[in-house]
Formats: C-alpha cells, sequence, structure tokens
C-alpha cells in the first residue's frame, strides 16, 4: 500500500490566506476567543458598575435625613471647638438652644455660628451643655430632630472625656 500525502492548497495569486480558513488557523482562533476576559477588561466594567451603584445610592437618599445627619455632624464639631476654645481660655462656657438658633455663653471674641442650617432642625429635651474648662466633663447629650423627619433622631454626646460624636438612633 502507499503512503498518502496531504495537498496543500494555495491560494489564487494577488489573494492572501486566511489562517481562520485552515483547521489550524479556526482552532487557534476559537481558543484565543475562549480565553475570556483581560483584567482590564473586568477592571472598567466593575468600576462602571460600582460608579453606577453609588449614585442609585445618593440619588435615593432621603433628604431630609442627610440634613439632619449634617446638622449632627456639625454640631459636634461645633461643640469640640468651643470646648477646645474653653480649656484654652481657662473659662467656663456653656452651650444653650433656643428655638431655631443656639449661642455658645462664655467664649469672648468667638466666630462660631449660632443658628442651624436648616431652619426645621431643633433640639429635643436638653438644650443647656457645659463644655469646660475641666479636661474632664459630665457625660452629656442633646437629641436633634427636623421637621421635615420626625420619626427620625441623632445624638451628639460625649462620655465626659472622648469628643462629642454624632450618631443615629434608631
Amino acid at each position: 500500500m502507499a503512503p498518502t500525502v496531504a495537498h496543500c492548497v494555495l491560494p489564487p495569486a494577488g489573494q492572501e490566506s486566511s489562517a481562520a480558513s485552515t483547521p489550524i488557523g479556526r482552532h487557534s482562533a476559537l481558543r484565543r476567543r475562549g480565553r475570556g476576559f483581560t483584567l482590564l477588561e473586568l477592571l472598567v466594567v466593575l468600576t462602571l458598575i460600582a460608579l453606577t451603584a453609588a449614585s442609585a445610592t445618593l440619588a435615593l437618599r432621603d433628604s431630609s435625613q442627610a440634613v439632619l445627619e449634617r446638622e449632627a455632624v456639625r454640631l459636634a464639631a461645633l461643640l469640640e471647638s468651643a470646648r477646645q476654645q474653653s480649656r484654652t481660655n481657662g473659662t467656663p462656657v456653656r452651650w444653650v438652644a433656643q428655638g431655631q438658633a443656639f449661642r455658645f455663653e462664655g467664649l469672648v471674641g468667638s466666630s462660631l455660628p449660632g443658628q442651624w442650617l436648616d431652619a426645621g432642625t431643633s433640639p429635643q429635651g436638653t438644650t443647656v451643655l457645659v463644655l469646660g474648662p475641666e479636661p474632664l466633663i459630665a457625660a452629656q447629650q442633646v437629641l436633634l430632630v427636623h421637621a421635615a423627619a420626625p420619626g427620625r433622631t441623632w445624638r451628639v454626646a460625649t462620655d465626659g472625656l472622648r469628643p462629642f460624636t454624632a450618631e443615629a438612633l434608631p
């Protein structure tokens, strides 16, 4: 029996051969397609998903809750600033809330603000806090509510040793 010889078919002159038209070329193209995505492509897709999720979360957030949170964090920073000024000057300082405004008694020449950022914000319960001049003060807290969100409350508090912090109450 005579051995068989494989024949190679060449394309006509002027035409280039396509690697995908040969069995080996098709196998190579399939193997390239079957490898999956590159790391860069996956990172781009994950970044787009994260940005979309973040923007959707921010768009769905309740504005009255955001206002109340901003007021609570701002008040905590103001109370801490007044507490530090009290310790520096050695003078007693009190924070007193009255309706839609508040004031820091005992700070001379201070530029701390005396009103809420939003008119709907008001303290609930305690309206007087003693801020110093001693390094240790009594544990104190003030609860903040907003007219547009009556069921939500934020607490601005200190244990007397640590700084004032703001936290949402359930």
